[in-house]
């Protein structure tokens, strides 16, 4: 039986063992490192553990009794150090040495620290793990005043957890709208929209330049770069995250931003696999959970032995509650004079949908506060299906799957 060590014990990687353990269960001895103390759990659902509506046992993916169950070898709090590649071997921080045959890095990324004065200051704090929720929920104690910079879906997940503790809370983002990787100019309003009318303040096109503090070293504030402050006693720090590659680099494997995989998520090294937020697969790192558990299913069947047609790349699609509101985003939305574009928006109600046509195809779409439509959107984006009529697919049900009409062949009445 070969052994494969797995570096990294979260979303990823766990789940593509699971789907290895569904091919092929006593195929390998799996031996599993990860950097955090717990089993593997469910990143998305941080903000909802931070505002108290769940507790930390809730979040868990795969308990101690999976591992066992499976003969699993799980090291938890230990850290990898340095992969030997010529005598195949995996080393610990604390000592623990493991030797494989195959190797799969799923070390996934880290939260990226804005690099700007202040940002060593007391009161300031990343959102990425159970442990960050932990310091995040002591602190707001002390305070009543929070900054989150970053107007991604984990920034704005912040903002509500933050403001479900009580404090008042501003959301800060350099771009122009947010959450800009998934929705257009009129969704991000929309969203804004809705954000503010929680209570959360949003400043957009606004740039952090220093984190203030007083003489003890706790926050105070922020400063931006048009010199105006902001009165804070906790800053969270969400724009963006930076893919855990430096294992992999200091071992010599070929990185750009992340480790680089072919289409078998296969790294430089043939016995070394990558999964997750740390592989560069195509010139892209995703960091959206459905393409991590498509590259787990192609790389499962690939070391069970399995047939398995490769993996291509992922057309992206979103589908998450915002601070509680609805959103989704599928393919390429982006306007150009070459595309057709059907839009509606219902200010008052907080619904927006979007969907983009290039050559008759559907190509791109965002939804924002009903998803009705939205699996039919996805479905029709991802096989770049042809679309005679946009405004019934946007309403909830392509043409050629309702004998209902379309709104427009309605009467009046």
């Amino acid at each position: 039986m070969d052994e494969l060590v797995v570096v990294g014990n979260g979303m990823a990687g766990i789940a593509c063992l699971e789907a290895l353990f569904g091919h092929a269960p006593d195929r390998y001895r799996v031996t599993v490192f990860g950097d955090e103390p717990g089993p593997n759990y469910n990143r998305i659902l941080l903000s909802a553990l931070l505002n108290g509506e769940l507790e930390p046992d809730e979040l868990v993916l795969h308990p101690l009794k999976w591992y066992a169950e499976r003969g699993i070898t799980l090291h938890l709090g230990a850290r990898v150090a340095r992969l030997d590649r010529v005598r195949k071997r995996v080393v610990s921080e604390g000592g623990i040495e493991v030797g494989y045959h195959r190797l799969l890095l799923a070390t996934g990324s880290s939260a990226f620290v804005l690099p700007i004065p202040g940002r060593e200051r007391e009161g300031v704090f990343v959102f990425r793990t159970l442990e960050d929720c932990r310091k995040i929920a002591l602190a707001s104690k002390r305070g009543r005043r929070a900054a989150v910079i970053g107007g991604g879906l984990l920034g704005l997940e912040a903002a509500r957890g933050l403001r479900n503790l009580g404090l008042e809370v501003t959301v800060v983002h350099l771009m122009d709208r947010l959450m800009e990787r998934q929705l257009d100019p009129p969704g991000g309003a929309m969203l804004a929209r809705a954000i503010r009318a929680q209570g959360i303040a949003v400043r957009l096109g606004t740039k952090t330049e220093e984190i203030l503090g007083d003489d003890d070293g706790r926050v105070r504030g922020l400063r931006f770069a048009d010199g105006s402050e902001l009165d804070c006693e906790l800053v969270v720090m969400a724009a963006g995250i930076v893919p855990n590659a430096e294992l992999a680099r200091s071992a010599g494997l070929a990185c750009k931003r992340g480790v680089i995989v072919d289409d078998l998520l296969r790294t430089s090294d043939p016995d070394i696999f990558a999964v997750g937020e740390c592989a560069e697969h195509r010139g892209i790192c995703y960091g959206l959970v459905a393409p991590l558990y498509e590259q787990g299913r192609v790389l499962a069947a690939h070391l069970a032995d399995r047939p398995t047609a490769p993996y291509e790349g992922s057309v992206v699609s979103t589908k998450l509650k915002v601070s509680g509101i609805d959103v989704f985003s599928a393919g390429d939305f982006a306007e150009d004079d070459g595309c057709e574009v059907a839009r509606s928006e219902d200010s008052r109600a907080g619904i927006y949908r979007k969907l983009v046509l290039r050559d008759g195809r559907a190509v791109g779409a965002v939804l924002v506060g009903d998803l009705a439509p939205s699996a039919e959107l996805d479905r029709c984006v991802r096989a770049r299906a042809e679309v005679t009529e946009p405004g019934a697919l946007l309403f909830g049900a392509a043409p050629e799957r309702s004998a209902a009409p379309p709104v427009v062949a309605l009467a009046d009445d």
